[in-house]
């Protein structure tokens, strides 16, 4: 039996790795957390029977504690970094949103238990330093995002090193809209993803294009590839996740489904494929495919991911600080679609790097940030 933790329960793909769990024998839930759904983390312990949750909200896990008198509860963050790092886990799923995720994700890793990652931030925000540790640990970090998941697919043979990665994205909403059309959308305009359904946060990401500038950052700590050797495609069918194209010419494809389904089973059952939710349904019958560049005038939160991530170190900290008090900022209405980038533009025209940055200065510089350009 098989026991996972996951982080981020209540979530798009906290549900859906439950959906996953559903259809996979000898996988248990060892332990849940959530945000501020407590009546969703009410059902999914009647129905999975973790021995540990984890709340965010003190009085949340009171109430918890009521219902379920026999159960371990804990809240906090330092609660979410106990359930993370507990040794009967065999693998720790980390679905938070947000920065939360990186100190469970350190001490899951610090204890020898195998990471299922799909929180951007943890490797956006110190990817040096998580998979350092990682490889002293003998830990696999196996993404979850579609994309990453399709290329460490492609990677399977290891006696041929990747020469290229070309990272697929759809294009999100306002592909086919001009920049004017983008300063006057709103958040309901922004979040009508024509193919993924995903939480608000991310949505809005994928709307701007710097969800993708993140699973660059992303791709370069998973795969240790330089930038330049990083590509992105804009490809709105969704069916190929990504390539891998090798020193002789040749590529590498995954393809299915638009469905996160898969990748999450992928890492929960690597290195076999199993029979599972999504493993009927899909043919390629009527399916057409096409492919463009990316405009990086148009979308500048990618080309501003872009250089952050080349400048290295407390860059990418300050680029995903700034851009995600801005699309909060977006989603509450104080500010317009395209003061996302002029926000993440400015933070980082105003930073000076700090070269070999240690946790503490990376938790402190994201605590100024979000101070300094949140409105």
């Amino acid at each position: 039996m098989k026991k996972i933790t996951l982080l981020g329960s209540t979530g798009s793909i906290g549900t859906q790795t439950l959906e996953v769990i559903d259809f996979l024998e000898d996988y248990k839930i060892h332990a849940l957390s959530c945000g501020k759904n407590i009546a969703l983390l009410i059902k999914q312990i009647e129905k999975y029977k973790p021995e540990r949750v984890c709340t965010s909200d003190y009085e949340d896990a009171k109430i918890i504690k009521e219902k379920f008198p026999k159960l371990d509860v804990l809240h906090s963050g330092e609660g979410l970094v106990e359930i993370a790092k507990d040794k009967q886990n065999d693998i720790t799923l980390v679905a938070t949103s947000g920065k939360v995720g990186l100190k469970p994700t350190l001490a899951a890793i610090e204890n020898k238990i195998d990471i299922a990652l799909a929180n951007k931030e943890t490797l956006v925000m110190a990817g040096d330093i998580v998979m350092k540790k990682a490889r002293e640990n003998g830990v696999k970090i196996l993404p979850v995002d579609s994309e990453h998941s399709a290329i460490f697919q492609c990677l399977a043979d290891k006696n041929n090193p990747p020469y290229k990665l070309i990272i697929t994205a759809s294009g999100g909403p306002f592909l086919n809209k001009t920049r004017e059309q983008m300063q006057n959308s709103n958040a309901l305009d922004a979040l009508k993803h024509p193919r993924w359904h995903m939480g608000r946060k991310i949505t809005i990401d994928s709307a701007t294009l710097m969800n993708k500038g993140l699973e660059v950052i992303e791709a370069h700590h998973l795969f240790n590839m330089d930038y330049n050797d990083i590509k992105v495609v804009i490809h709105p069918q969704s069916l190929v996740h990504s390539f891998v194209e090798f020193i002789d010419g040749s590529m590498l494809a995954q393809v299915g489904f638009p469905s996160m389904h898969i990748p999450i089973q992928y890492a929960l059952t690597y290195p076999k494929r199993l029979k599972g939710i999504k493993t009927d349904g899909f043919n390629l019958w009527g399916q057409t495919m096409s492919f463009e560049k990316p405009d990086f005038e148009k979308f500048r939160c990618l080309k501003l991911a872009y250089e952050a991530g080349k400048e290295g170190s407390s860059a990418t900290v300050v680029l995903n600080a700034a851009n995600e008090v801005a699309v909060n900022d977006f989603l509450s209405g104080k500010i317009h679609f395209l003061d996302i980038e002029k926000t993440v533009y400015k933070a980082l025209e105003e930073h000076n790097t700090i070269k070999d940055i240690s946790l503490d200065d990376i938790f402190e510089l994201d605590r100024e940030v979000r101070k300094k350009y949140s409105i």
